[in-house]
């Protein structure tokens, strides 16, 4: 699945594509992806001019004029390709498609139909039933170590599972939270409440440098997901320990002297860490 750094280079994609620009032509090909389209979606987007962005954790909020906001989740293997209109066939799992008036075209393609689209007054955002309740954004400057501090104390869940909790802080996914934990020399095992003072300072501001490197390189490669413009990001290139299972960690000498990276399974998402240097 996407996770915050690769929304957020998705969202700025469609931010240089859209923002200012009228919606000529919409269509919706399909009723439904993980949950019904609102009723009326490609009338109430034709002849509307999109005039903004935001990223809410995973989400992206496209703003129109009319006052409502076009609400998108990639889900597990959405896209959002954007393209010259009027060059491309209509491909299979393309269920939304937007053309502006200066010949922009833009296609939200979903095979496995996990993602959403809904409308909601740009007022109400965090009213949205998908938004309420998130957890502070990781790259604002409100997430501090204080503020972590506090959403952690007292919980015995393993810290890995605390941030993928989208409550204690919005954004976070299974890739990222492995990077920053490592890079931090927290084990994804302590117990989150533990996880505070020193610790805590350590872990905020390496959660902040990962998601802002993630996002300078595009964001990672994976399976599904490529950039707007058909482009690959290249983070997997940087991964310290996801994924690499049986290596040595750049901190360590690996096998034999340690175990080197090591994998194990959490709420059945795989970790992937260091036992010698995460602690």
């Amino acid at each position: 699945m996407p996770e915050l750094p690769e929304v957020e280079t998705v969202m700025r994609g469609l931010q240089a594509a859209l923002e200012g620009r009228v919606i000529r032509r919409a269509a919706v090909h399909r009723a439904d992806l993980r949950r019904a389209f609102p009723p009326g979606l490609a009338a109430r987007l034709t002849g509307a001019r999109v005039t903004g962005f935001r990223r809410r954790a995973k989400y992206i909020l496209m703003r129109l004029d009319g006052g409502d906001s076009v609400l998108f989740h990639l889900g597990m293997s959405g896209r959002m390709l954007i393209g010259p209109a009027g060059v491309h066939d209509v491909p299979r799992h393309e269920h939304l498609t937007l053309e502006t008036e200066d010949g922009w075209w833009v296609g939200f393609i979903d095979p496995r139909r996990f993602g959403c689209i809904d409308l909601v007054a740009t007022a109400a955002e965090d009213a949205h039933g998908l938004l309420a309740g998130l957890g502070p954004e990781p790259l604002d400057a409100a997430f501090t170590p204080a503020v972590l501090s506090a959403a952690l104390a007292g919980r015995r869940s393993p810290i890995k599972a605390a941030l993928l909790d989208q409550g204690t802080v919005a954004g976070l996914g299974n890739i990222y939270v492995c990077e920053a934990l490592f890079r931090a020399g927290i084990s994804p095992r302590r117990l989150a409440g533990t996880v505070a003072g020193a610790r805590a300072v350590r872990l905020v501001a390496e959660i902040k440098a990962t998601l802002t490197e993630a996002i300078a390189a595009g964001g990672s490669s994976l399976r599904d997901y490529v950039r707007p413009d058909g482009e690959l990001g290249y983070f997997q290139h940087a991964w310290k320990v996801y994924g690499r299972e049986g290596e040595a960690c750049e901190r360590c000498p690996g096998p034999p002297a340690c175990p080197g990276v090591c994998r194990i399974v959490q709420s059945g998402r795989s970790t992937f860490y260091c036992r010698a240097t995460q602690r």
